[in-house]
């Protein structure tokens, strides 16, 4: 059993490493899928309410409400397969509720990049692309941040940097899949000049 987490910074690669999971057959299973869930079951559109209903769920219910709803969803995952990526880790709490139900075999990877790199690609994406909408990017970090996202990060057994080509990232990623930390340490080490 392998349960692997990822933590970054919105446009940093979290999305990229869902699609590789995915192309291997990989379940994902997506926290904020647990904020858009109870937006609809609240009658709000998760577009407009998502970090506001994000706080209210860990005001509510605790720091790491959203970590203990989406576990259900892993345990579920894990009794069909036996690897799980999850997306969305926003908190160092999130991170010791992972880890204390799934112990050793839980890994967290921390996905980074250079802010205006990740502005750049929100803005190939179609969001966050104006002036306007980079400092909605900044704000959105301050959010998160905020939530002890920069905790989390400081917590992952492995980082990947992802500001090289996009081939070189999925590469990473699929060697952490393959062979976890070390087969991903491997590939960083080959990759270095």
């Amino acid at each position: 059993m392998q349960v692997i987490g990822t933590v970054g910074l919105p446009g940093s690669g979290k999305g990229e490493a869902a699609n590789v999971a995915a192309e291997h057959d990989i379940p994902v299973v997506t926290m904020g899928d647990v904020i858009r869930e109870e937006c609809r079951e609240r009658g709000l559109d998760p577009a407009k309410h998502h970090g506001e209903i994000a706080q209210a769920l860990r005001d509510e219910e605790g720091l790491d409400a959203i970590a203990a709803r989406s576990l259900p969803r892993i345990e579920a995952a894990l009794s069909e397969t036996d690897t799980v990526l999850v997306d969305g880790i926003r908190s160092g709490v999130e991170v010791e509720c992972f880890e204390e139900a799934f112990g050793e075999d839980f890994t967290l990877v921390s996905i980074e990049a250079p802010f205006e790199l990740r502005a750049e690609r929100l803005g190939e994406r179609g969001r966050d692309s104006s002036d306007a909408d980079v400092e909605r990017l900044r704000e959105r970090d301050e959010r998160e941040l905020g939530f002890g996202l920069d905790r989390a990060m400081e917590k992952a057994d492995a980082t990947i940097e992802n500001a090289g080509s996009l081939e070189s990232f999925r590469e990473q990623v699929r060697a952490l899949f393959e062979n976890g930390v070390d087969g991903l340490e491997r590939v960083q080490t080959a990759e270095q000049p």
